[in-house]
């Protein structure tokens, strides 16, 4: 890190020294690291810190090393930063605070509130129900804090599968009938009446959990304007197996719900019965992404192929 990224946090965390302390996390092909800084003489006692450098050479996990997939992840830190910067502090939902950001040289860092210090240290590789609904809580305040504002600086349509971005994916697409139905698909997510902003990348590892039953959010580069339903497809998809997806789903979306007009202080119905079966809509839709990405990836399976098959059935 730069001398200049040094002083800034040093600036706005009131510390007298710092060090690196761990690599938390690299960037997706090799844009940067998500590093925690040990902070001497200040009210914190760490900060994470994101720090964005644009790779010499690209290297995607996927063989995807396209200007396409370049411009897109750039795009996508410019969006983080401007989230930070305006619409952060006006989130229901528990996310952290950011202390600074700064863009110097082809390089980005934003300094963020070590979430673990503040009481969300677990990570879950299983969740339970009780995990779900907490989740499910945190993306109804999520929506309910954006519902009908417009995503100035954000993705128009967020998440990092949307259509518009991703042509290559839907240009390999084998399967016909989905191919065909993709735009149709895109379109009815995007025709609906009331918009928030989506998190765009709501899966579960992106879910800080504390010992008593609460949760936070992190990773804010695919936040955009869009259909609720499209982060509780994606989330629910992330964290159970087709069974439990297909056996949850009615309870899922009741939770969801529920939790949704709690968080917007009254019951609106039109926009739950607008919304509601668009959860099937926003399954199909990152399914395409996912067929065309990686057919042979985990998540997709039986229930999504069914799911899907009836979508485009009732486009038609």
């Amino acid at each position: 890190m730069n001398e200049h990224f040094k002083s800034l946090i040093l600036q706005n965390t009131g510390a007298s020294s710092l060090k690196q302390k761990e690599v938390i996390q690299e960037l997706w092909s090799g844009y940067g690291k998500i590093i925690r800084i040990a902070l001497e003489n200040s009210k914190l006692e760490s900060v994470v810190v994101k720090h964005v450098q644009l790779p010499k050479s690209n290297n995607h996990p996927r063989g995807w090393n396209t200007d396409i997939g370049h411009q897109r992840k750039l795009k996508s830190y410019q969006v983080e930063t401007t989230w930070y910067k305006t619409y952060g502090k006006h989130s229901l939902a528990r996310l952290p605070k950011c202390f600074a950001i700064e863009s110097h040289q082809n390089e980005v860092l934003i300094v963020l509130e070590d979430l673990d210090k503040s009481g969300f240290p677990l990570r879950k590789q299983e969740v339970t129900w009780k995990d779900i609904e907490i989740c499910l809580e945190w993306l109804a305040k999520f929506h309910a804090s954006y519902l009908g504002k417009v995503p100035n600086g954000l993705w128009d349509v967020g998440t990092y599968w949307h259509l518009e971005t991703r042509p290559q994916e839907l240009e390999v697409l084998e399967e016909t009938a989905l191919k065909n139905a993709a735009a149709a698909i895109d379109k009815k997510l995007n025709d609906c009446t009331f918009k928030t902003f989506v998190h765009g990348d709501a899966k579960s590892a992106n879910f800080c959990f504390s010992e008593n039953g609460e949760v936070a959010g992190v990773d804010f580069q695919y936040v955009g304007g869009g259909c609720g339903m499209k982060d509780v497809a994606y989330f629910v998809g992330s964290c159970l197996n087709e069974s439990d997806c297909e056996r949850l789903e009615l309870k899922i979306l009741d939770t969801y719900f529920a939790h949704l007009h709690k968080a917007l202080g009254k019951k609106n119905e039109a926009l739950e019965n607008e919304w509601r079966p668009l959860y099937r809509v926003a399954w199909a839709d990152f399914h395409r992404f996912l067929k065309g990405w990686s057919p042979d990836h985990w998540k997709i399976n039986s229930y999504s192929e069914r799911i899907t098959a009836e979508v485009i059935k009732n486009l038609s």
